[in-house]
């Protein structure tokens, strides 16, 4: 990884120790279906979500730009307090999260710690699958990166994986046309692909926080005995069971159960396209990163 983002590194001095939100990042909105699943489980803890919407999509870039960007994100939210961090992307958790691990944080603090959403899933995957054949569907970057094969072969060696990318399922979504007739066609072809792929599949991934939006129609098109799984319970139980096994975190995490909502793009723009993830009104902040 080359060094010429030392520069923008910040000095441990300047971060606050007193507790402070969890850090929720996505590049765009589909982290909401983690925040959402997580305050579901964990409602008492304070949130501070970020999108970096003016630079997303994140699937089609490469790696580098995806951790460059990533990186800033981070770094912005232990700027504004975050101890804890949840890349709420699997895009970033699949290109940028070992990187950060082990790269930037040992510089930046190493009290501070930054969680990704490919292995909660993959670690409980081995109870789920009763024929050991999985699929998985998700962007261009994250099924490139094979981040669900090699962290499933790590868990369950013994269990096949098939991966194909949707690139259409995001814009169907954040367009607001997932309940479209055009929406039945892409959601139709991808899971027909995946099936046709490896017809012993019992078991699918979707390894995109977006496309739990387009669930009536993968029900729909799903054949007789194949389940679905969606992150966002799996990523809630992993971070309730993380902070459990690690009180001192635990305690850095403040509980008023409040949410904020950021974004690198239009608040106004965020606001509309929040409601499609989040059914509520919200009020959010532009900021800018990098």
């Amino acid at each position: 990884m080359s060094n010429h983002h030392s520069s923008f590194l910040i000095s441990h001095s300047t971060l606050s120790d007193a507790p402070g939100p969890i850090g929720v990042f996505d590049s765009g909105y589909g982290g909401l279906t983690i925040l959402h699943g997580i305050r579901q489980l964990l409602p008492q803890y304070d949130y501070l979500y970020l999108g970096d919407n003016a630079r997303a999509p994140y699937g089609p870039r490469s790696f580098d730009v995806v951790y460059e960007f990533t990186r800033q994100a981070v770094v912005k939210l232990f700027e504004m307090g975050c101890h804890l961090v949840i890349l709420g992307c699997n895009t970033a958790s699949a290109k940028a999260l070992r990187t950060i691990q082990q790269h930037d944080l040992p510089k930046i603090d190493p009290n501070r710690r930054v969680l990704g959403i490919i292995r909660p899933t993959t670690e409980i995957i081995g109870n789920l699958t009763t024929s050991r054949h999985i699929g998985v569907l998700a962007t261009e970057g994250t099924i490139k990166s094979e981040s669900y094969n090699l962290e499933i072969k790590k868990f369950h060696p013994d269990i096949s994986v098939t991966g194909v990318a949707c690139p259409f399922w995001v814009p169907l979504v954040e367009y607001n046309e997932a309940d479209s007739p055009g929406a039945d066609y892409f959601v139709k072809k991808c899971i027909d692909q995946v099936m046709r792929l490896d017809p012993k599949i019992d078991t699918i991934i979707l390894g995109c926080t977006h496309y739990p939006l387009l669930m009536p129609k993968i029900l729909k098109y799903l054949p007789a005995g194949v389940r679905v799984i969606p992150q966002g319970e799996y990523v809630a139980d992993s971070l309730k069971s993380y902070l459990e096994r690690h009180p001192q975190m635990e305690q850095k995490c403040s509980k008023s159960a409040t949410v904020r909502y950021l974004t690198t793009e239009n608040a106004d723009n965020f606001k509309e396209s929040a409601q499609i993830f989040l059914h509520e009104s919200v009020e959010v902040e532009s900021i800018t990163l990098g």
